[in-house]
């Protein structure tokens, strides 16, 4: 039995997220899309395993995902049949044969999120599904000093939708605010995330940056003494990276 990897890209936009389960199934989801595919590649009941179940709408330029085949294509030949026949919003860039014991999930030690946030009198055309747009200028600085609080290891429940988790504590190792002058990009690392997660952590930021919120509002809601913004838009997240020990 081969194990095989692959990192992919995708645009969110029409899917119902990585994966939906329960109640709430959905067949167009990213997940369903490519065991689609993987299961007439190989004439086999796949299982796939991913890095991070993105949610609705949110994009990815470096999801990892397993499966395993006893297929004897080589690895080029998967990779070509599977951008051939998956959607043209999705796509495989990396292909690579692991040990059987690499899981994508389990295996999985830290994530990284991005989200883009345009500035602009005139929201872009081309960019509206891929960027969130601000006409107001937030300030970056005030929202650093914010996400200083939000570093380390903490109880991250009420910057989450989350129903039932075992855990709820969280470890963000750093977030970085960068701007350019015409987009802010959020890059946030941590070593997982709860279900919505990073977006009410954007939306506190960018609410504390508008001058709706104070800095302080940080300490009160990871002390359960008050409520993070609503989740933000997720056309601007991206899934940027899942990192394993090497």
């Amino acid at each position: 039995m081969r194990n095989i990897k692959l990192v992919l890209e995708y645009d969110g936009s029409r899917y119902q997220g990585w994966q939906r389960l329960g109640k709430d199934e959905s067949t167009n989801t990213i997940s369903n899309k490519i065991i689609e595919v993987i299961n007439k590649m190989t004439n086999e009941d796949v299982e796939l395993n991913c890095g991070a179940r993105t949610e609705v709408g949110v994009h990815a330029y470096g999801q990892v995902v397993n499966f395993k085949t006893t297929t004897d294509m080589t690895l080029i030949e998967i990779k070509r049949y599977l951008n051939r026949y998956l959607p043209m919003d999705i796509a495989v860039i990396e292909i690579e044969e692991m040990p059987e014991r690499f899981h994508a999930s389990l295996n999985a030690k830290s994530k990284i999120y991005l989200y883009r946030l345009a500035v602009n009198d005139v929201p872009s055309v081309f960019e509206r599904k891929y960027v969130y747009h601000s006409f107001k200028k937030p300030d970056v600085d005030a929202m650093k000093q914010a996400a200083l609080l939000l570093a380390g290891k903490h109880d991250f429940k009420k910057f989450s939708t989350v129903k039932k988790s075992k855990s709820t504590e969280k470890e963000i190792y750093e977030i970085d605010i960068y701007d350019d002058g015409n987009e802010i990009q959020f890059t946030i690392h941590a070593n997982d995330f709860l279900h919505n997660m990073a977006r009410m952590i954007i939306g506190t930021l960018l609410d504390i940056g508008v001058g709706n919120r104070k800095k302080e509002d940080i300490d009160d809601i990871l002390n359960s003494n008050g409520q993070a913004s609503a989740p933000i838009d997720p056309k601007g997240l991206y899934l940027q990276d899942v990192i394993y020990n090497q």
